[in-house]
């Protein structure tokens, strides 16, 4: 049994103060008022990352290893990250299979906070692919299908062009449990839409290469910002949308459909100022990563500067820019019975934030994973 009693809880709903929280095998088994010394700060649930290219000086597609998995969450754990999908971005198909092998390896060995594994590609619209490799850019075939299906690889979320994948391919990937999110596209608003009815259910890193909205034609962030029932990501860094576009998305999107993630690859908690990116490089300067042409290439941002920027930048309520940095993904993942709350019978994934949102102390399942 562990007992933590802090200053201030927020449980995912509510603020509390003077509170102890029980913990036994893991699990939150009771909250009751906390008697004698607590610690500062203020404890709320663990973030849940859809996005994670890398950190910790690797990246996910160049080592895809249970080594590299549990260095990216130990990285992200600094600011706290307790649960993530890594995530691969178009790639071969043999790499996709090594991954996938990786993948299952970590949800059978239960490595701490690897829910499953993001696909982003390769089914993506080469017009709208950035950084990601046109030579392995290409339609859905049966062995990509049979891969998205296994059923040892947790959770499984998929992002596609609609442009490149029929909406009876959705539908067959949405039966077989894949969350299947749209991106790297120029599809119309018609094609997007046809998607959605399909069973798409969230979209990949909001407005960043997907068709536009326009006066005549609404394009993918369109039917994005006006759909009420799909998830959006969110990389909230300043870089990969200004703030004003920031706020218009909360403002359209309905409360809990707007979720932050980081598109973070390997440079996040460590100084390197560049890495090897397939045939090229990727260079950092300051916060911002570009490939050799100058493109946007993933982020450094983690999930604790993401909080911070939504609550000090687009004045967000502290509550509502930490559950859409825990509860919010929990929920898009069909996981929030158990994750993205701090409350009995839920997993004591938890962060300890001191006043100005900075990560203290990180566990999860009740096992410390980062103090400061």
């Amino acid at each position: 049994m562990q007992r933590f009693a802090v200053a201030k809880l927020f449980d995912g709903e509510n603020w509390h103060e003077q509170v102890e929280i029980v913990v036994e095998e893991g699990v939150i088994s009771r909250i009751q008022p906390a008697k004698g010394d607590v610690l500062a700060g203020t404890l709320a649930p663990g973030f849940i990352d859809l996005q994670v290219n890398g950190g910790g000086g690797v990246l996910f597609n160049t080592a895809p290893e249970l080594a590299t998995l549990t260095r990216m969450m130990q990285a992200h754990s600094r600011f706290g990250s307790t649960a993530m999908l890594p995530t691969l971005i178009t790639d071969d198909l043999r790499v996709m299979q090594q991954s996938a092998d990786v993948i299952a390896a970590a949800i059978s060995q239960r490595v701490p906070g690897i829910l499953g594994v993001h696909f982003e590609g390769p089914h993506l619209s080469v017009p709208k692919r950035g950084v990601h490799p046109e030579q392995h850019i290409r339609g859905l075939s049966e062995q990509e299908l049979a891969l998205y299906t296994r059923t040892d690889l947790g959770i499984r979320l998929l992002t596609v062009a609609p442009e490149n994948v029929t909406p009876a391919q959705i539908a067959q990937l949405t039966a077989a449990g894949v969350f299947v999110w749209l991106g790297h596209s120029n599809a119309d608003a018609q094609t997007v839409q046809q998607a959605l009815a399909a069973g798409a259910c969230g979209f990949t890193h909001l407005y960043n290469a997907m068709s536009p909205l326009t006066s005549r034609e609404p394009g993918m962030v369109g039917v994005a910002l006006t759909d009420p029932h799909s998830w959006c990501g969110l990389i909230l860094d300043g870089l990969h949308m200004h703030p004003i576009a920031a706020k218009l998305a909360l403002l359209a999107k309905p409360r809990g459909k707007a979720l932050i993630v980081t598109d973070a690859m390997s440079p996040v908690g460590t100084d390197d100022t560049e890495f090897a990116f397939f045939s090229g490089k990727v260079i950092r300067d300051g916060n911002k990563l570009t490939n050799e042409a100058g493109a946007l290439a993933g982020s450094v941002l983690d999930m604790a500067g993401a909080v911070r920027y939504a609550i000090e930048r687009l004045d967000v309520a502290p509550a509502e820019a930490l559950r859409m940095a825990s509860l919010y993904p929990a929920e898009a993942l069909g996981i929030a019975a158990q994750r993205g709350r701090l409350l009995p019978g839920y997993a004591a994934d938890m962060v300890l934030l001191d006043p100005n949102w900075s990560v203290q102390n990180c566990w999860i399942a009740g096992r410390v994973q980062y103090a400061n």
